[in-house]
């Protein structure tokens, strides 16, 4: 039987990760030896990256603080942060491009659209997830909470829904993405850059209608495929103004 117990609290959001949002308020935690708070935290079962702030007996701590038995352990999300002097930063300014997990299709789309970064293959694995985000500096987007585990995430996001549209909003809130939105830079299929083209250098790819009612052009630059502002424009614009507000 462990001889040491640390009780932890749980705020907001942070409680979504327990089957009965209510024991979050109080969580004991029994140990042997000295493991670090963010070790803890995680075999509790809320993934570090969800973590915006920890109070150890009243004084602000990092994810590397050793428990120690009898410790009093409060952990805020980034939409709740104590308000304490000296606050231990766990972790740099995130970044504004992506990485998607393979069942999140739909939503790297929507990112796309609204002009950030988003890599996105069915095939990841985990582990080239995890890598990504660490080479590249990216966020991990993901409904599995396992995922964010890996030590080498920095930033990443457990997403509440599985509705993409509401996903969309989820990710623009939690980073406060809408002044940095900057639509039509990234193509939906391959995140390539999307650049101007003149016409008639794409002119023999183009279906008959399409070369007689449109002269503004775009490429992109990695897969090639073709964008002009066709009949889905105005709707795309619509969903887009959504999220600048």
């Amino acid at each position: 039987m462990p001889e040491q117990r640390a009780h932890f609290h749980f705020h907001r959001e942070l409680r979504d990760f327990f089957a009965d949002r209510g024991t979050a308020i109080s969580v004991k935690y029994d140990f042997d030896g000295k493991p670090s708070v963010k070790d803890a935290i995680e075999a509790i079962g809320v993934p570090h990256t969800e973590v915006d702030s920890i109070v150890v007996n009243g004084t602000p701590a990092g994810f590397g603080y050793h428990l120690g038995d009898g410790d009093a352990v409060s952990v805020y999300p980034a939409s709740f942060s104590p308000e304490i002097p000296e606050k231990v930063t766990l972790r740099g300014a995130p970044p504004t491009s992506f990485v998607v997990d393979v069942n999140l299709g739909k939503l790297a789309r929507r990112l796309r659209m609204l002009g950030f970064d988003a890599a996105y293959r069915n095939d990841y694995t985990d582990h080239e997830i995890a890598g990504l985000a660490a080479s590249e500096d990216r966020i991990v987007l993901t409904r599995d909470r396992r995922l964010l585990r890996f030590r080498v995430i920095e930033h990443g996001c457990w997403l509440r829904s599985d509705d993409p549209g509401v996903q969309i909003s989820e990710v623009i809130k939690r980073y406060g993405l809408s002044p940095v939105i900057k639509p039509y830079k990234r193509c939906l299929v391959c995140n390539g850059v999307i650049e101007p083209v003149e016409k008639y250098k794409v002119i023999e790819r183009l279906e008959p209608r399409t070369k007689i009612y449109y002269d503004e052009f775009y490429n992109c630059s990695g897969c090639g495929k073709i964008y002009w502002k066709g009949s889905h424009y105005e709707q795309m614009n619509k969903t887009i103004g959504i999220f600048r507000k």
